[in-house]
């Protein structure tokens, strides 16, 4: 019997479209009210969003194009990483379940991929992932 070990990511269409709605070309606020949790994470503070604009940029171009959502545009780069990876998009509403299982029906070509891991390689993105408390509770 094989051994199969994965790399599971969880959330990573709810990142996206939190920074695909917290985020304006021109704007550093948020566009609606956010839970109080999301106010400590740091990758979302005004500054840190402002910074990450560019490869938020990048993948909502790309969605445009596409006619799909960022949050699709990262779950069908992450299915093109490798076999192993199972992203694990978590939601409570059912438009976003939908919205999910939608991005099985995006292609990216090589060219696009290629496009988006240049992007990836060549920018620091900014802002913890979690605020420092909450970080502590990581991986204990």
């Amino acid at each position: 019997m094989a051994s199969l070990i994965c790399w599971v990511c969880y959330s990573k269409s709810a990142r996206c479209h939190r920074i695909e709605h917290a985020s304006s070309a021109q704007s550093t606020t948020w566009v609606r009210p956010w839970p109080r949790y999301r106010n400590t994470v740091p990758r979302f503070a005004p500054e840190t969003r402002k910074a990450n604009r560019v490869l938020v940029d990048l993948v909502g171009g790309i969605a445009s194009q596409k006619r799909a959502t960022p949050a699709q545009i990262a779950l069908t780069w992450l299915l093109a990483q490798k076999t192993w990876i199972v992203p694990i998009p978590g939601t409570t509403k059912l438009h976003r379940l939908k919205e999910n299982v939608g991005a099985t029906d995006v292609e990216l070509s090589p060219e696009e991929l290629r496009e988006i891991n240049d992007a990836v390689s060549n920018i620091t993105v900014q802002g913890g992932r979690y605020a420092k408390d909450r970080q502590q509770l990581v991986n204990r």
